[in-house]
């Protein structure tokens, strides 16, 4: 099985926990991480000075944030497919940050 590699070309943040970003392939797409943003690496994004910190780091060409966030480019790029498992995986963080394990 084969896995396409994308590539970030451009990050902007047009909304509170909202970035459209540009691919290498001309794809563009509007992501809204709100409901993603919980758990120790993710969590601290909720804070809108750091999440408006988003980059695109030129090495491996995903997006960024100074606190070592960051998200695979492939799912950014398809995010319609991966929105939902990503919003559950983000209420398991929730709860375990919440029982401290």
């Amino acid at each position: 099985m084969q896995h396409p590699i994308h590539r970030v070309r451009h990050v902007e943040v047009v909304g509170r926990y909202v970035l459209r970003v540009a691919f290498e392939d001309g794809v563009e797409r509007t992501v809204d991480l709100e409901p993603v943003l919980a758990g120790r690496l993710y969590g601290p994004l909720r804070d809108p000075e750091l999440f408006r910190q988003v980059a695109v780091d030129p090495e491996v060409c995903t997006v960024v944030w100074p606190n070592g966030a960051d998200f695979d480019p492939a799912t950014l790029h398809d995010w319609p497919e991966h929105a939902a498992a990503f919003a559950r995986l983000a209420q398991e963080w929730q709860r375990s940050d919440a029982t401290g394990s």
